[in-house]
């Protein structure tokens, strides 16, 4: 499954334009190879492995929510305060790697859908519910 499939947009209206959907791709697929590659100047923000699990451009392609959890689930918040500290030199290495002519501002929040995938292999790993699900 796309990784963009993956959340449900909160605006009203028809869902992403696919033009959303191919900037929101692209960024996605530039921020993690810039972040796997160590390509910003902090130290701290190289150590770690982060995964980027989606990116979800508004309406106006002026804002780029990305969603991330770092390898592991540990140190989300300090994950979040680094990518938040290197804002400025991520998107412009994004910008000049993706070619894009106008490179949204950046925005990191946590992926929750890792925590949602476990508890719902919790759920459906109990004995009560797999019967329910396989019937009786």
């Amino acid at each position: 499954m796309p990784a963009m499939a993956r959340h449900h947009f909160t605006h009203d209206g028809p869902g992403p334009s696919q033009r959303q959907l191919r900037v929101g791709e692209l960024i996605r697929r530039t921020l993690s190879e810039v972040l796997m590659r160590g390509e910003i100047h902090d130290p701290e923000l190289n150590r770690l492995s982060i995964t980027v699990g989606e990116v979800r451009p508004s309406p106006d392609l002026r804002i780029a929510t990305a969603y991330v959890m770092p390898l592991g689930g540990q140190g989300a918040e300090d994950a979040i305060a680094l990518l938040v500290r290197n804002r400025a030199e991520l998107r412009r290495i994004v910008g000049r790697k993706a070619g894009l002519k106008f490179t949204p501002e950046l925005r990191f929040r946590l992926d929750e859908t890792f925590d949602q995938m476990d508890e719902t292999r919790r759920l459906f790993a109990d004995e009560k519910v797999r019967r329910d699900v396989e019937g009786e």
